[in-house]
């Protein structure tokens, strides 16, 4: 990464059905507070949390555990030679797996864009493991139209020929959307989504996660998780949308605060779809919802 972030200590898990998950642990090993599981977007992977997990695990106060989990198929998690695999239930088993390797009882979870989805499936399948969810830009209803947009990105995804190129691959397609980045932002977002691998410089995720996109049309009614978002209801939870987010809407967003009246929502100025955990605004949120946990 550009920035002096700490890229954490690596952690190697199997899942249920072999294949090696990658999980970053950063932080005190001992103490009494939750850690905190974060879960990464489609296609995004752990490096994405690396600045808010600098900025727990070394709080100067509440220095808290993190965990920053690679799904499969993802940064230096094994890819499955079956891309049907691929989906929030097989992944929300992988957390599974990895929350008794690690043996975590309950954690506060950090769920950006599918890794809310995950989150949220969670409550059905070990609802005792949640002590209080973060959900980034995501809800239990998506918009068709946003998941498009995100198909036509991965499709187009380019391999850049260096990291200045990388930072500029990002901004061409992002920079409608996210108005309040700095430089450094753009930097580090290069060097989460990318990754050197045999001297290239490639995207960090498996080609064939784009095919579980490919029968999506604009006008199909995707499926929905309201049933699992309301066993969040006994537990603290934050919602965190992006102004410019096309993948959670108002209509959404308004119906969750129905269902959990407890819900505590920011909207984050100048960015779009998912925030970015490390910049100033997200990072204070959940800087001030952490601080009211144990």
């Amino acid at each position: 990464m550009p920035a002096d972030f700490d890229n954490g200590e690596s952690i190697f898990v199997s899942a249920r059905d072999g294949l090696r998950l990658h999980v970053r642990a950063f932080g005190p090993r001992h103490g009494n507070r939750m850690p905190l599981i974060c879960l990464p977007g489609l296609s995004r992977n752990s490096r994405d949390f690396l600045g808010l997990a600098a900025h727990f695990a070394n709080h100067p106060k509440a220095p808290r555990r993190v965990y920053a989990m690679d799904f499969r198929g993802r940064g230096l998690s094994g890819y499955d030679a079956n891309w049907r695999n691929y989906n929030v239930m097989t992944e929300a088993e992988d957390v599974l797996s990895v929350l008794a390797a690690l043996d975590i009882d309950r954690a506060v979870f950090v769920g950006t864009s599918r890794g809310g989805l995950v989150t949220m499936l969670l409550t059905a399948m070990r609802p005792g493991a949640i002590g209080a969810a973060i959900l980034n830009d995501i809800g239990p209803a998506i918009e068709g139209a946003g998941l498009i947009q995100i198909r036509l990105y991965l499709k187009q995804l380019p391999q850049p020929h260096g990291w200045a190129e990388a930072v500029e691959t990002q901004k061409v397609v992002m920079a409608r959307a996210f108005t309040s980045l700095t430089e450094d932002d753009w930097r580090f977002e290069a060097h989460a989504r990318f990754r050197e691998i045999d001297g290239a410089i490639r995207p960090d995720h498996d080609p064939a996660l784009v095919r579980t996109l490919t029968a999506i049309d604009p006008g199909d009614r995707l499926p929905t998780v309201w049933p699992q978002f309301a066993g969040l209801r006994s537990v603290p939870t934050l919602l965190l949308r992006g102004e410019n987010s096309t993948l959670l809407s108002e209509e959404t967003t308004g119906r969750m605060a129905a269902i959990h009246p407890a819900l505590t929502r920011v909207d984050i100025a100048g960015q779009g779809h998912a925030p970015m955990l490390h910049t100033p605004q997200p990072l204070a949120a959940i800087e001030a919802f952490v601080g009211r946990l144990r």
